[in-house]
């Protein structure tokens, strides 16, 4: 059942007209903003322009997969009729989170390859050794928006409500509750300051470019993806289903 759901959702998601459109604005519009900017390109712009630029991603690339992965079976009361026709809850709950990762890997992956392009075509290619650099960049990225989609899985199945999903999801990707979490977290507990999202996936980048251990970092990154779909879980089995 896992494998023919897995398979039906990619098949969903790859003829998606939106998905080719929205992802094709994007990419112009980043080529408009780059190409705006070259003016004022250096030799190290590909690496620092990439640190602000993809921390956009997981809002403007992660927000649509989330809306298309998850949310979308909630505007078109799909996840009733999974249930209803015998997917598992768990099922689900594994096989869309398995999308996230898959969806965003690609999406991860092919970003910095576009950034570099778009680089070497307005004149200021990466200088040796950046890409690697880029690269880890977009995995941090990467790493904050799977980690946000899964906390955020859980308002999708408990609540089973397209706009409270969507902005929790939202809420976390620009930081707002990140930084409203961080500022509680130095009010009454500095120490634990640590243990937000971004501050682990930050030691994640920062111990790959240095050579630090990952033992940690990446422990405490499985426990995020752990709570989030264990408690999607919890709230799904309670959440009662009109069929």
């Amino acid at each position: 059942m896992i494998l023919k759901l897995f398979n039906g959702e990619i098949y969903r998601m790859l003829h998606k007209k939106s998905i080719y459109i929205y992802f094709g604005a994007l990419a112009a519009g980043y080529f408009i903003l780059a190409f705006i900017r070259s003016g004022g390109f250096g030799d190290e712009s590909a690496v620092t322009d990439a640190m602000t630029m993809f921390s956009l991603l997981p809002a403007l690339a992660g927000g649509y997969l989330f809306s298309a992965i998850y949310t979308d079976d909630l505007n078109s009361k799909n996840l009733i009729t999974l249930v209803g026709y015998g997917a598992g809850k768990i099922t689900i709950i594994i096989v869309k989170f398995a999308l996230i990762v898959l969806f965003g890997a690609l999406v991860f992956t092919i970003a910095p390859l576009y950034h570099m392009a778009v680089y070497a075509l307005l004149g200021r290619p990466a200088p040796g050794g950046a890409a690697s650099v880029i690269y880890s960049i977009s995995l941090k990225h990467f790493l904050t928006a799977t980690a946000y989609s899964a906390l955020s899985g859980i308002v999708v199945y408990g609540l089973q409500r397209t706009t409270f999903a969507i902005v929790t999801y939202l809420l976390l990707a620009f930081g707002v509750i990140g930084s409203l979490v961080s500022i509680a977290l130095n009010t009454f507990a500095p120490g634990l300051t640590g243990i937000l999202v971004s501050s682990i996936t930050d030691r994640i980048l920062y111990n790959m470019a240095n050579g630090g251990p990952f033992i940690m970092p990446v422990a405490g990154y499985i426990v995020y993806i752990m709570i989030g779909l264990a408690l999607s879980a919890a709230v799904f089995f309670k959440k009662e289903m009109e069929f």
